[in-house]
């Protein structure tokens, strides 16, 4: 699956988590970047992507992202 590909489910899937219809993630996004973005729906968010690729994070990934793009590499890393 290539990076734009992971890119468009995650922006599904965060349209929804968020609420908010025209978000659009990049490698730099934090979530500071996204209104709503909080602990609890920071575990919202990440519960969503394991399930729509059918993977599992450990505590540790999840603790350790700075932005989306880390997000996305570690989704790759999993796929791989």
């Amino acid at each position: 699956m290539s990076r734009e590909e992971i890119y468009e489910r995650l922006n599904e899937i965060a349209c929804d988590v968020f609420e908010e219809e025209n978000l659009q993630l990049n490698d730099e996004t934090t979530a500071d970047d996204v209104d709503g973005w909080d602990s609890l729906t920071h575990l919202g968010f990440v519960n969503e992507i394991e399930i729509e690729f059918g993977i599992k994070f450990t505590l540790a990934e999840i603790r350790n992202l700075k932005n989306v793009g880390e997000l996305v590499d570690a989704v790759e890393k999993h796929l791989a």
